[in-house]
């Protein structure tokens, strides 16, 4: 029976994560859903179906807690990154269709504006293909309803740009405009920072109380190019250590300075920084690799191998 559960553990975690956008709270879950499973024993014909509606029912029921201890959130709340090393030059295609399939930081903010119940019908239903009936079964509605609750989270997630951004955009590109962003940024360039910005670009920083941040979001590039150049003037009297990364499949940094650590997360599309995250929280970093003792000044990435 063991054998059964674990077949399907990193798809119960990849639901999770969705609807939680955090891997404590999604590891939770699936722990959770692996003790109803052992109690149960089921019998079902579709195990993955029957697992997946199993974790669902917890993830919302913590989704609905959740909203009352984001109201005393300090700052704006962002979810936990996926840090992963670069990969090598020689990387498979198996591998580069694994990132592909990451779920972006930017998709995870625009579902954290949705009700509990939109962001599991649209997660079940737009993800992982889950039947109406089934997600009608999880939310204790009739399928209609759950059919309207999934179109409400597809149109929110159409509105926001960032939020359509494939995972398998160009790391080429990726690799351009971060460079370009970083040199900028390094140089107190103003000019050259609004350059590499959409002109409706937002910024984000999550510090949650524990660390310094912007407390709010920042739109446009002009205010996002001068915040952007006061870190950079700030993070050089620091000692600061920087590191290219995959963040959640799509090129970011881990930047650390006076012991503290940022995950800079961007996202990058039609050769232009489109929102720009900053996960400074303590909390949400506890998996969150270092940069080497040797690392670079600014972090500026190596250029993906020909063809990627």
């Amino acid at each position: 029976m063991p054998e059964a559960f674990e077949a399907h553990r990193s798809h119960l975690f990849g639901v999770a994560y969705r609807m939680l956008g955090t891997r404590a709270d999604a590891e939770d879950a699936v722990q959770e859903a692996w003790l109803r499973y052992a109690a149960a024993g089921p019998d079902a014909a579709d195990l993955r179906a029957w697992l997946t509606t199993v974790v669902a029912r917890i993830c919302l029921d913590v989704l609905r807690s959740a909203r009352v201890r984001r109201a005393a959130y300090v700052g704006p709340w962002l979810p936990e990154p996926l840090v992963s090393r670069l990969p090598a030059a020689d990387d498979d295609p198996a591998e580069t269709a694994v990132r592909a399939e990451q779920v972006s930081l930017a998709l995870l903010v625009v579902l954290e504006r949705l009700s509990p119940e939109q962001r599991v019908a649209f997660v079940l239903h737009d993800v992982f293909g889950v039947p109406f009936a089934d997600i009608a079964a999880v939310l204790a509605v009739s399928p209609a309803n759950a059919r309207q609750l999934a179109s409400r989270g597809r149109r929110a997630v159409d509105a926001a740009p960032a939020a359509r951004v494939s995972a398998g955009a160009d790391l080429a590109e990726q690799h351009r405009v971060l460079a370009a962003f970083l040199a900028a940024a390094h140089d107190g360039d103003l000019a050259g920072l609004v350059r590499v910005l959409a002109p409706d670009v937002e910024f984000i920083g999550d510090g949650g109380g524990l660390a310094p941040s912007a407390r709010r979001p920042l739109v446009g590039a002009q205010e996002v190019a001068r915040f952007v150049a006061g870190v950079f003037r700030q993070a050089r009297r620091r000692d600061p250590r920087g590191e290219p990364v995959l963040v959640n499949g799509r090129l970011g940094l881990v930047v650390e300075a006076g012991g503290l650590l940022v995950v800079v997360a961007p996202v990058v599309a039609d050769g232009a920084i489109v929102a720009l995250y900053h996960q400074l929280n303590p909390e949400k970093l506890r998996a969150v690799p270092r940069p080497e003792p040797a690392a670079a000044w600014p972090p500026i990435p190596p250029r993906p191998a020909p063809g990627r």
